[in-house]
């Protein structure tokens, strides 16, 4: 089983960036796809980014797609998100999430996930 521990969220200004990074512990990283999703208040968790095991590939929500930029360590076993160019429709707790690959799963949906962390607060002022 893999803990996960989100951190690099924070207040940041609207056109700002933040670097969110999520370490991993407890199990063998690399064998997980890792994705980024955000929740605010009253509605589902929304998939924002994922990366496969190895990172030879990325996938990103539409709305995000030229501000975030998902990327994996393994040998540090952390997933990292930058966000750039933030908006105030950014702000939510972003969590990252572990997901035993399964060719059945659609990984833009958070049941897919196995594991998640405990979320990291962003917050954009306009």
């Amino acid at each position: 089983q893999v803990q996960l521990v989100e951190s690099g969220g924070g207040l940041v200004q609207a056109g700002g960036s933040l670097r969110l990074s999520c370490a991993a512990s407890g199990g063998t990283f690399s064998s997980y796809i890792m994705g980024w999703f955000r929740q605010t208040p009253g509605k589902e968790r929304e998939f924002k980014a994922r990366i496969t095991r190895f990172g030879r590939d990325t996938y990103y929500a539409d709305s995000v797609k030229g501000r975030l930029t998902i990327s994996r360590d393994n040998a540090k076993n952390t997933v990292y998100l930058q966000m750039t160019n933030l908006e105030p429709e950014d702000t939510g707790v972003y969590y990252c999430a572990a997901s035993i690959p399964d060719w059945l799963k659609a990984y833009a949906c958070p049941t897919s996930y196995d594991y998640w962390g405990q979320g990291t607060q962003v917050t954009v002022s306009s």
